[in-house]
């Protein structure tokens, strides 16, 4: 079986899908691996280190690949490349992807998304969102460290004493625990807040204080937050105002699979912020937690510096390839049976991450 690995052309895109390290893990499977010339550049691996590995690095990864492995979901005219009856495996936003995948299925393509492997205990080392929400949790907090016009330790100098600055994270999902991880490790005096209960001490294990708010919990199915009735909705925001007032650095990470971010800090919070406060919203591409986030741009109001970063774990390029290439290796492995794909739709992993398959779109299958 053969797996083309081709370079990323989706902006800002600097991951690549299989690293070297997971060449001869493939090859044990029975898998070769054919790579595109330049395709890890971006990520500071050069062509070398595949053909070291033992893959081959060619002008066209799509040419005769039993299976593509991308990041990013392909575009029209990569999907004409592929032949009819491969396999592609990417991150391909299904709900938003309507024209993709119709063309996927007219082409005869068997397509995986990685943001549907189902978050069971087999499924772990396949989970590709965790594993880049991880590396984004790391990088938000840089992000606003780097922001901020005041350090984050304590620091007791000849000049006098510095108090520690105050971080607070909304969302104690994957992406929100690295994040208070981050902040407590740069010296910083965490809090966090999240809809489900059950990560209470998940926070405080951490070393951050959990915002609790009464008769609050929204947990959905596979661990993920669910919207917030009405009436809980409204007990949150007064929280979180009350909270979000004295902190100097925020984090949001708040997201609902298949649904628009919710709208978690409000413009008047904003305002009642202190100068000089910054937040990092992590769910800016799916529309933001915050009022006044603009997706890619820095928004400063009264004082304040609001972040709205895009595709941050491409930001740190090297490791978010690496964790990815493994990701997709662990799920090649769970496909592929004595060198050969086997696509089995009643599979627990395989059936709810195959959106496309003899020629018909599975969305919601």
């Amino acid at each position: 079986m053969r797996v083309g690995v081709p370079r990323e052309t989706a902006p800002l895109e600097r991951r690549v899908a299989i690293v070297p390290a997971d060449v001869g893990r493939l090859a044990k499977a029975g898998v070769t691996v054919q790579v595109e010339r330049g395709a890890g550049a971006a990520s500071f691996i050069p062509d070398t280190q595949y053909e070291a590995a033992g893959a081959s690095v060619v002008d066209d990864a799509w040419a005769g690949a039993d299976l593509v492995a991308k990041v990013q979901r392909p575009t029209l005219d990569e999907v004409r490349r592929l032949r009819s009856g491969a396999a592609l495996v990417a991150f391909l936003q299904p709900s938003a992807s309507g024209e993709v995948l119709q063309a996927l299925a007219a082409q005869g393509v068997s397509a995986l998304a990685m943001e549907l492997v189902p978050r069971i205990t087999r499924a772990q080392a396949m989970d590709a969102l965790s594993s880049q929400a991880n590396i984004a949790g790391y990088k938000a907090v840089l992000l606003a460290a780097a922001a901020s016009p005041r350090l984050l330790p304590m620091l007791t100098t000849a000049a006098g004493t510095i108090s520690p600055a105050k971080a607070f994270v909304v969302g104690a999902g994957v992406a929100g625990l690295q994040a208070i991880a981050t902040a407590r490790r740069l010296g910083a005096v965490v809090s966090a807040f999240d809809v489900r209960p059950v990560v209470k001490e998940q926070v405080q294990s951490l070393g951050a204080r959990f915002l609790e708010v009464e008769n609050v919990a929204a947990e959905g199915a596979g661990g993920y937050a669910r919207e917030l009735a009405a009436e809980q909705q409204q007990r949150v925001e007064e929280a979180i105002a009350a909270h979000i007032r004295e902190q100097d650095l925020v984090v949001t990470t708040a997201q609902v699979p298949g649904r628009p971010a919710p709208r978690i800090v409000t413009e008047a919070m904003v305002h009642a912020m202190k100068p000089g406060a910054v937040l990092v919203d992590l769910a800016a591409e799916s529309g933001g937690n915050c009022a006044l986030t603009k997706a890619g741009e820095t928004v400063v109001a009264g004082g304040v510096t609001i972040l709205g970063p895009v595709n941050v774990p491409s930001s740190v390029a090297q490791h978010a390839s690496q964790l990815y290439s493994r990701n997709v290796q662990q799920l090649l492995a769970h496909l592929v049976v004595d060198g050969q794909l086997r696509l089995d739709l009643a599979d627990e992993i395989t059936g709810p991450m195959t959106v496309t398959h003899g020629g018909a779109v599975r969305l919601g299958a």
